[in-house]
């Protein structure tokens, strides 16, 4: 008997496989952290390399160890976000030619489309991220890069709109969406592209020194960010109807976490927002006020991420489809909770705790709630490199693809 062609054996592609660029992104987010918080950068809402290079010259041994980590780890982070960027690009290319797309189109999966605006903007985020890091001077010339970014950004958004105009134009009008098989939070996955369009839209407003640039990001990022919230809205309550009635799609069920990077990409959109009111427009917000949005989401976040745990745990999820034999594309959505967590978990004990006073900054609490985010980051940064090395590693196994 003849084996078969590597065409045969080649697993199926997916949109999902975006969230791949999209993890590592997220990733090179939670080594950001490092410098965000620990490196000293006044008259700056961010360290840029003049400053990064100033601590670590300066500081001391621990600070210049955590410099070191973040440099590498986000460097090691971008080569992955852009090689699995263009690994993505062509095989979403080849996938547009096969009956498969044409199928994905005309049913409810047809919103896996956005994973691709959704990776587009993470990696215009990951790359202003590196610039920051990596390039001196680049303080000097931001202003003109705001435009450019924020054009960049309404492309991008422009694009997850086009996919969203089809697919509410299909559904709307001619019918079709299949409620029973909308057990999950899939249909989410729209909000969340659209809240990482806003959060990128909201960074000139907290940065540039223009009322006008400010006031327009402010403007723009507003609409995304709303589009955002109303999808989430609605679709975790049609989500969870159709769960509550049919029972969770084992293969979907890391989708029941996607509130929690949602909450995550909204927050900081919201506290990048308020800076640039603060600055440019006289509105004055105290360091309770924040620490209560953050506690607040914080913990709406952990709720969330208990259940999906819970859910995920009785699927026995994780030794099917990430340390088992079997492959899901979807089983990327796994990567982008605990990188969200651990984000927020910074933002939390930065812009909340220790500004309000609650917590001095290097103390033993301190350290010991950035312990549980360094743990999260780097939990996330095995699976990732489990991921890869499962699905994009070889070409021997049929995947899994989550097909609602």
């Amino acid at each position: 008997m003849s084996s078969p062609s590597e065409a045969q054996m080649r697993p199926p592609y997916s949109p999902l496989y975006f969230l791949a660029t999209l993890g590592a992104g997220g990733l090179m987010v939670t080594f950001f952290m490092f410098l965000m918080f620990w490196v000293p950068h006044p008259g700056r809402p961010v360290p840029i390399f003049e400053d990064i290079m100033g601590a670590f010259a300066s500081g001391a041994v621990p600070l210049k160890a955590a410099i070191v980590a973040a440099m590498v780890g986000i460097a090691g982070l971008a080569f992955l976000m852009i090689k699995s960027l263009i690994w993505n690009l062509r095989g979403v290319a080849a996938f547009k030619t096969t009956d498969a797309y044409a199928a994905l189109r005309t049913s409810n999966a047809e919103t896996q489309l956005m994973a691709i605006p959704l990776a587009l903007a993470m990696v215009v985020n990951g790359g202003f991220i590196v610039g920051l890091v990596f390039v001196p001077g680049l303080w000097n010339v931001v202003e003109y890069l705001f435009p450019l970014a924020m054009i960049a950004f309404v492309l991008i958004g422009g694009y997850g709109l086009m996919i969203m105009r089809d697919f509410f134009g299909r559904v709307l009008i001619n019918g079709g969406f299949n409620c029973a098989k909308n057990n999950s939070f899939a249909q989410v996955l729209p909000a969340f592209a659209f809240a990482m369009v806003g959060v990128g839209l909201a960074a000139p407003s907290a940065m540039s020194g223009s009322a006008m640039i400010a006031g327009l990001s402010f403007i723009l990022s507003s609409f995304f960010i709303v589009v955002a919230i109303l999808l989430a809205v609605a679709n975790v309550i049609l989500g969870l109807r159709s769960m509550m009635e049919n029972g969770a799609n084992a293969e979907s069920a890391p989708t029941l976490l996607i509130i929690v990077p949602l909450i995550t990409v909204i927050t900081i959109a919201w506290m990048r927002q308020n800076h640039g009111l603060h600055v440019h427009f006289d509105v004055h917000g105290g360091a309770g006020e924040t620490l209560s949005m953050l506690t607040t989401l914080l913990m709406v976040q952990l709720a969330v991420f208990a259940l999906g745990l819970t859910v995920l745990r009785r699927f026995g999820y994780v030794s099917k489809f990430v340390t088992g034999p079997e492959k899901s594309a979807g089983s990327y959505a796994l990567v982008c909770p605990g990188v969200a967590l651990s984000v927020m978990l910074h933002f939390w004990l930065n812009k909340g705790l220790v500004a309000s006073g609650l917590v001095d900054k290097f103390s033993l609490a301190y350290l010991l709630i950035s312990a549980v985010a360094i743990a999260l980051q780097v939990t996330m940064i095995w699976l990732v490199l489990k991921l890869n090395a499962k699905h994009m590693g070889g070409t021997d196994r049929q995947v899994a693809v989550p097909a609602e």
